[in-house]
Parts: C-alpha cells; structure tokens; sequence
C-alpha cells in the first residue's frame, strides 16, 4: 500500500478536460476540495458562489436542466445542512443531474460539530432519487466520477481528500460490495474509511484463528443486498458493521433493514458513532475515543463469537498498513 497525495484533484481534472458540458462549482473552499487546478485551467467553466449554499443548489438544479453538469464542491456537511429546502425541492425532487462531491465526511475533520457530516447518509438515503456513493482509498477516488456521472439523477459522494492511502486495484464499480477477505465465522461490513481499520484487524484475526469474510460497501443507496445476503449466509455468528457516521440510519441501519426483510436470525452489532456528536481532535484520536477503530472491532469480534484473541494494541501495530497514514496529522480546514 501507498499513499497518493490528492488524487481528487488529477482525477477531476483529466475526467472534465474531454467534457466541456461539465461545471465545476465551488463554495468558497476550492483549494480545500482540490479544485484550484480545475479553476486555473478552465475558468470558464469554474464557478465561485461563496458562501450560499443555498443559492448555489437552487442554481445548479437550472443549469441541470439546460443540459450542463455541475458538480458541485464543499465539505460534505454544507451540502445537506443549511441547504436542505433548497436540495430537496431544486435537485432530489425534480431528479436533476446534479453531483454534490462532499469532502471531510464524519470525522475526517477536526473541525467539531460544525464540519463533521456524522448523520449525512441517514438523512439523504431518505430521499427519492438521491445515490449515495462512498471512497475508500485513492483508487475509488480517482475512478468514482464516471460512476457518479452515469446516474441519472442527483448523485452525493463523500470524497477523500489529502493523503489518501491505495488499498485497491480495481476501479470504483457501482453497487457491488467488495470482497477483501473471505472466512466461515463471521462478516464484516465496512465503509470509507474505517475499512483499512477493518483489514488490519482481519489480518490479525485471521493469524488467531478466527475466520473472516470482509465487505467494502462503496455504493450505499442502491445496496447490493443479495450480495450481502449471500455472504451472511455463509458464516456463522453474524454481522459487525463499521462506520464513519452515527450508527442511526447509515451502514448498520442498512444491513439490519435487510436482515429484518430476510428473516435472518443473525446478530448484529452496529460499531460507529453511538448516537453521539463528535468534538474536534485528530482523526485517529477520534477513532480510537468512539470506537472507529481495529481494535474496537476486535472487540466485537470477540462478543459476538464468544471466544477471546490475544490481540491487543501491539498485534494490530505489527498489521498495521502503513505507519506514515496512520500517523498523519489532522488535516487543516
């Protein structure tokens, strides 16, 4: 594994360059979305509407409906918050051609309430029309905006940003789960970026003994739910989700939607943030505080199989996929 540093801002550039059609909208945080680029070499297609979020959506849902295709850039939590009216009624509602890419989701942010999007896929996947799409290394980063421009309709993507390690070799692909491990006693479901958590815990795992089967969700409104059922069908203790987001109505809230429609009699225990705001700190600090983290999960691992590893702190720093990643500092607004 290696880190890229600001994969958004070559991919955004190179995808836009063949597509005249496209727009690039900012809110007053363009070099913190890493669309400076983009701006220096087509400011005729770059638009800077400060901070009006409100007025910005309303615009972009008309320049949808002339043919053009904004994609629209801010931290993900003023995509959804204070433009919420205008979002429903100018995007969702009339099914507009609109992609909101959000950086900073959950507690990618030291920036506290205010910047952290903890409740964005709860509130959004409630809306008709709106796909919801997560990155989770650099890989997807780099090869999400053909997939969020294929959808026809309003596209929301939490974006990575900065150093952002590569996980995966292949490319972004709409509504599949991947499989990064596979293990007869129990399935993991993970999302951004607590599924390099879930790796170097499945590593550990796996050389104690305990058999995993892992899933990255990248799409996560459509959900690939007969793929999730097929994996659940083939371990036997049950389910842990990992979140970066409240565990009401995002990753967790999903799986237990569709286990309830199924009929599994399956456990399943929800790791994220515990209905709880997030204050500002580094983000493996927050992590580790809210229970984000590999060794969290271990834990659940554990509960929920009844049987105890011998894995603590020091086994999961032997596993640990990259020290420079894990050990960076908190991003700057």
């Amino acid at each position: 594994m290696k880190l890229v540093n600001k994969p958004y801002a070559q991919a955004f550039l190179d995808f836009a360059d063949a597509r005249p059609e496209v727009l690039c909208v900012s809110a007053d945080l363009t070099s913190s979305c890493e669309i400076d680029g983009f701006r220096d070499r087509h400011p005729e297609r770059f638009l800077s509407m400060g901070l009006t979020e409100q007025n910005m959506l309303s615009l972009c849902g008309g320049l949808a409906l002339e043919g053009l295709r904004p994609f629209v850039h801010t931290f993900a939590v003023f995509l959804y918050r204070r433009p919420y009216d205008q979002l429903v009624n100018s995007i969702a509602y009339s099914n507009r051609k609109v992609r909101l890419m959000g950086f900073l989701p959950g507690i990618t942010t030291p920036g506290g309430i205010t910047h952290q999007a903890i409740e964005d896929i709860a509130v959004l996947r409630s809306l008709p029309n709106m796909t919801l799409l997560e990155t989770g290394d650099a890989t997807e980063v780099e090869t999400v905006l053909e997939v969020a421009d294929a959808v026809e309709g309003p596209v929301y993507v939490r974006v990575l940003r900065g150093a952002v390690p590569r996980l995966f070799d292949t490319p972004f692909a709409f509504n599949q789960l991947r499989s990064l491990s596979q293990g007869e006693d129990l399935l993991v479901l993970t999302a951004g970026i607590t599924t390099e958590e879930a790796m170097r815990a499945s590593r550990a795992l796996r050389d104690a003994g305990v058999g995993v089967t892992h899933l990255h969700a990248s799409t996560l409104k459509p959900f690939a739910r007969e793929a999730f059922l097929d994996a659940l069908s083939g371990v036997r203790h049950g389910v842990i989700t990992l979140e970066n987001h409240t565990i009401v109505g995002g990753l967790g809230s999903i799986a237990a939607e569709i286990m309830a429609e199924a009929g599994s009699g399956k456990r399943l225990i929800r790791l994220g943030l515990q209905d709880t705001f997030a204050h500002g700190a580094s983000r493996p600090y927050l992590m580790r505080k809210y229970g984000l983290d590999a060794l969290t999960l271990v834990r659940a691992v554990e509960e929920l199989t009844g049987e105890t590893t011998d894995i603590d702190e020091a086994a999961l720093e032997a596993v640990r996929l990259d020290e420079v990643h894990s050990a960076a500092k908190a991003e700057a607004l």
